[in-house]
């Protein structure tokens, strides 16, 4: 029977963590590489007998890298400090455990908190690489929205792990703000540039796409509110792009003479 790792990245999670840690509590081993939290998460996780390690945030992929690479074991398992297993998927992953993977790494659906409700079981759930060989694997660099990529074949559990981290509009909001800004740099780099009527046109066929597509209406006016910020935040990512681009050409050129220094 293959033994597994599961790796924790952490910075104030104390809301949360606890019910990570339960859903997983019958791993062999879990890593935790926590960022200097200042609440009671090390608490919670030494309760968990918690291999625990600290270190500056990185940046996403990078500090999940640094975790993953403290893991004893050749099968892992990533959560992010807000989720948690179902009972369901915890037996089918000691399924896979015990009687021997038959791939490389596992795709596993996650069923996301909605607000003041879960999202509805009837709607098409995002698939996530979380359990894989980490011999074949290592996490992708990305400056948010880090994933693992994981080279051989991959297969598909289908009891869902919870997402318990949109607890609010506010703080669904505040996340696509600071998502966004993040991935800008990774567009620059990668040469893109955003024009302005994208910003017109894909943000409505992206809640189409959520609220329709992917039965978000199944989850009632949550699911909408839910679709409408996810379109939001498409927007965004190209206003912060294009934003970024006409700053590069103008600096303040375009306010009056004598305007403070916008200093962005």
């Amino acid at each position: 029977m293959e033994q597994l790792s599961v790796f924790v990245t952490t910075f104030n999670n104390a809301r949360t963590l606890r019910a990570c840690l339960d859903s997983v509590k019958w791993a062999d081993e879990i890593v935790l590489l926590d960022s200097y939290s200042s609440d009671t998460t090390l608490d919670i996780a030494r309760e968990f007998g918690c291999q625990i390690f600290q270190h500056a945030f990185l940046g996403y992929g990078k500090q999940k890298q640094l975790a993953l690479e403290k893991t004893t074991h050749r099968w892992v398992l990533l959560l992010d400090a807000d989720e948690a297993l179902s009972s369901e998927l915890c037996s089918q992953i000691q399924t896979v455990l015990r009687e021997g993977p038959r791939a490389d790494g596992y795709e596993l659906p996650r069923q996301e908190q909605m607000f003041w409700r879960m999202a509805h079981p009837g709607g098409r759930m995002n698939y996530f690489l979380r359990f894989f060989d980490k011999t074949k694997g290592r996490l992708s660099d990305m400056p948010v929205h880090a994933a693992p990529k994981v080279i051989g074949t991959l297969r598909r559990l289908h009891a869902p792990f919870y997402h318990y981290g949109e607890v609010s509009v506010h703080e669904k909001v505040d996340k696509v703000n600071a998502y966004s800004s993040g991935l800008v740099a990774d567009k620059l780099a990668k040469g893109r540039r955003a024009h302005p009527w994208i910003m017109v046109f894909y943000p409505p066929l992206y809640f189409v796409r959520i609220y329709f597509f992917k039965r978000n209406f199944l989850n009632g006016w949550a699911g909408f509110i839910a679709s409408a910020v996810s379109a939001f935040y498409v927007f965004l990512k190209y206003a912060k792009l294009y934003e970024h681009h006409r700053r590069a050409k103008h600096g303040d050129g375009l306010l009056p003479p004598g305007a403070p220094p916008s200093g962005k």
